[in-house]
């Protein structure tokens, strides 16, 4: 059985090309997430199947730009894979018209059950099973290319400050924020390679992040690096870890494609561009 939500969309939402940012694809994610398991199924009761987890992995696939509208999007959400301590939630987001489904992005999120108190995963309960079993959809499991585990010598850096409302009610930065920490380090990147020429719109295509410890609120800022580990004419990857000297909390792996606002699609760049994209591309 699939949940589908309808979840209503904000002008705030939306970017510089008038599209629904990236990172709040992932904030409609958890919304749908959590209106699946706090509405169905026996664990539904006690609330913690839906919000004592943590994010362990995010796979997210943007197939369309989509724009704002009075009218909610729609967000199938069902299960995947259930483990002894993780369960894996896919989504599709969608709107049906004329008909048809026009989707505009799928994805995936490995959950594990959490105790906060003692700052520990635990296994899934049979009733948390029971209720996971419902919206059970198995697949078969796609290959994923390793993330980096470490930072190469060439590397843009950005120093990022955690404020107080990234911060939920466990202490932890929300995963979500992990999307808007990236953004910010990838724009300063380009800013910077791209200096004096003029600007170049962008579309983000696929971000996986894997999500290795919590990061807490506190004055001192943590370390993003980033690098490019891919160049194409018409896009490229960019690697990041977010860090804290050797303390690694996050890994990640952004596809990002140049893009032409007024024909909708992707485009080929002028040289400086990739060339500047070049000058970061670890061997």
């Amino acid at each position: 059985m699939r949940h589908t939500y309808r979840c209503p969309m904000r002008w705030a939402d939306l970017d510089l090309l008038g599209h629904v940012n990236n990172v709040v694809y992932v904030d409609y994610l958890q919304e749908a997430r959590v209106d699946m398991l706090r509405t169905h199924g026996p664990a539904a009761r006690t609330g913690e199947l839906a919000e004592g987890v943590v994010v362990a992995r995010h796979e997210v696939s943007y197939l369309a730009p989509l724009q704002f509208g009075f009218e909610p999007v729609s967000i199938d959400s069902w299960v995947t894979e259930i483990r002894a301590a993780t369960f894996t939630v896919a989504y599709e987001i969608f709107h049906e018209r004329d008909g048809a489904r026009h989707v505009y992005a799928r994805a995936k999120t490995v959950l594990t059950p959490y105790v906060f108190a003692d700052e520990r995963p635990r296994r899934l309960t049979d009733v948390e099973r029971e209720t996971l079993a419902v919206f059970l959809e198995p697949d078969a499991p796609a290959p994923r290319l390793p993330m980096p585990r470490a930072r190469p010598e060439t590397v843009a850096h950005y120093p990022v400050q955690v404020r107080f409302s990234d911060v939920d009610v466990y202490g932890h930065v929300n995963n979500v924020k992990y999307f808007e920490y990236l953004q910010e380090s990838r724009i300063a990147m380009t800013a910077r390679i791209w200096d004096g020429l003029d600007p170049v719109s962008m579309v983000v295509a696929q971000t996986d992040v894997d999500y290795r410890r919590p990061i807490l609120f506190r004055p001192e800022t943590y370390d993003v690096w980033s690098w490019v580990s891919r160049v194409g004419s018409r896009s490229a990857s960019i690697d990041s870890l977010i860090a804290d000297g050797d303390t690694v909390f996050a890994r990640a792996r952004v596809a990002i494609v140049f893009f032409d606002p007024h024909t909708q699609r992707s485009t080929t760049p002028p040289e400086p561009y990739l060339a500047g994209l070049r000058s970061l591309l670890a061997p």
